[in-house]
């Protein structure tokens, strides 16, 4: 799905009390770009994720995805764009301690078609975990549990993919995989990802590179060559 924002601002508070974590966005990003979106803390890029993902409204300006105007959702209307056109993974898998790998993937797996549990045994087999995915978080590494999460993201096939931070929790090396990962559904199946990290070396791998500093976009590059994410090193 295509990405638009026009003038956008979003502001906490008010008066002199307000702090403007996005000033005047203009973006336009086509389906399927793989854009890393770079930034020290309180740059503005997880505030961006949260517009485009409809979990928070913008205070001025235009947001349309896919050609949905989002502005013009109601709760119940963010509710379905959610579930129908975006996945998310973050930092923190969040997942159910008290339900196995597949159990996790299968919950968002049933509230989005039928045939939940064969469409979530079929994605953790294509994020590498066929043979863990009747294990419970515990008993899974970081990288494995960040699968699931990416898992339970792709499960409902969803157009758009918002990742705040994947690899934050992990090593070098499982993070490296994770990157990879998704470059490569992003390349496969056509989806367009939008990546935070505050890792500037992780932008070699993006499409497009966007560089947040105190709420406004002060960059925006296209790699002509993006290297393979296997190959990153920071």
């Amino acid at each position: 799905m295509t990405i638009e924002m026009a003038g956008v601002w979003k502001t906490f508070g008010e008066g002199h009390t307000a702090v403007h974590a996005l000033r005047n966005v203009d973006l336009k990003g086509p389906q399927g770009e793989l854009a890393v979106i770079l930034g020290p803390s309180g740059s503005g890029k997880t505030t961006l994720l949260n517009l485009v993902g409809a979990i928070d409204n913008a205070t001025e300006g235009r947001i349309e995805v896919g050609g949905i105007d989002l502005s013009t959702l109601d709760v119940d209307g963010q509710v379905k764009y959610r579930r129908e056109n975006v996945g998310f993974v973050f930092q923190f898998f969040n997942l159910i301690p008290t339900l196995t790998a597949l159990e996790n993937v299968e919950l968002v797996a049933d509230l989005t078609a039928d045939n939940g549990a064969a469409r979530a045994e079929a994605v953790l087999a294509k994020v590498g975990l066929a043979d863990r995915m009747h294990h419970f978080p515990a008993q899974l590494s970081g990288g494995e549990q960040q699968r699931v999460a990416i898992a339970r993201a792709l499960v409902k096939q969803p157009p758009i993919l918002l990742c705040d931070e994947p690899t934050g929790e992990l090593d070098f090396e499982t993070g490296r995989m994770i990157l990879k990962l998704l470059q490569d559904i992003s390349r496969e199946q056509d989806q367009t990802v939008l990546l935070v990290t505050h890792n500037a070396a992780i932008g070699a791998m993006g499409d497009r590179v966007l560089k947040l500093r105190s709420g406004e976009i002060v960059d925006d590059s296209r790699n002509t060559s993006p290297i393979d994410a296997g190959a990153l090193t920071w």
